[in-house]
């Protein structure tokens, strides 16, 4: 299936440009709580919607890693971005890694938020019930969210996260792209990779935690540094975005 130009917006008119990548329960609404506070100046930010998210719900694909990469290169090539940084949350983190690979030579800088690693996440039965069961049934998505968080945070968060989520994506696509995330391992393409990279965890996130973090990420890209929320699960873009935006440029300006 051909490269499509993602629908996106786009925040602040610097040099430095980057493009967000959005994780499994949220399209690019998930970042707007960090938007007033990016530096417009300095950076250019580019927000897209996956196939079968937010605005391209109606946009049907095969809901893939290299997928996203090559609708995402195009998303750079018709903003005339020939060099670019990469901000991924969760499911965005192991996708910005595939559009690393696929677009050799553009890729500045990656940040990965609570980010999937390359070689995908292992499931044990229960869990993989969980997590697939919730393409159909809200109340695991809740589940999910709560887990992920520490079980820490307002009831009302939760819903307003799973109304968003049920409402911003379709059942088929976020089905899919479970499968994309969770089942994809490709470490070893990136293995040794020169590029720079912020791995940020969420101390109370028990799926993608710190230590999980240095026994992936850590491991394969030799110039990678972790940094760790005290105050976040994993969806550090809610729950700390003043810290989170801090660290981001702090990082893509060195």
């Amino acid at each position: 299936m051909s490269p499509v130009v993602l629908p996106h917006d786009v925040h602040g008119s610097g040099p430095h440009r980057v493009i967000a990548l959005h994780g499994w329960f949220g399209d690019r609404g998930s970042f707007r709580k960090i938007q007033p506070y990016l530096d417009g100046d300095a950076f250019t930010y580019a927000f897209p919607d996956y196939r079968g998210y937010g605005e391209a719900r109606d946009l049907t694909g095969e809901y893939t890693l290299a997928e996203i990469a090559a609708d995402v290169t195009a998303l750079a090539d018709k903003l005339g971005w020939e060099t670019f940084s990469l901000v991924g949350h969760s499911m965005g983190g192991t996708a910005m890694q595939r559009v690393m690979l696929d677009a050799p030579g553009r890729v500045r800088k990656l940040v990965g938020i609570s980010p999937v690693p390359a070689s995908g996440v292992p499931f044990d039965e229960q869990g993989w019930a969980l997590f697939s069961g919730s393409a159909e049934e809200p109340a695991n998505r809740r589940a999910i969210i709560d887990l992920t968080t520490g079980n820490r945070l307002p009831g009302t968060w939760l819903d307003e996260m799973v109304d968003n989520s049920l409402r911003n994506s379709t059942v088929t696509a976020y089905r899919a792209y479970l499968d994309a995330w969770a089942r994809t391992d490709f470490h070893t393409e990136v293995a040794g990779a020169a590029t720079p990279v912020l791995v940020i965890a969420g101390e109370h996130d028990p799926a993608l935690s710190a230590d999980v973090m240095r026994g992936t990420w850590l491991q394969w890209y030799p110039n990678a540094e972790l940094l760790t929320f005290a105050d976040a699960g994993h969806y550090a873009m809610d729950e700390t975005p003043l810290a989170l935006v801090s660290a981001i440029e702090r990082f893509l300006s060195a």
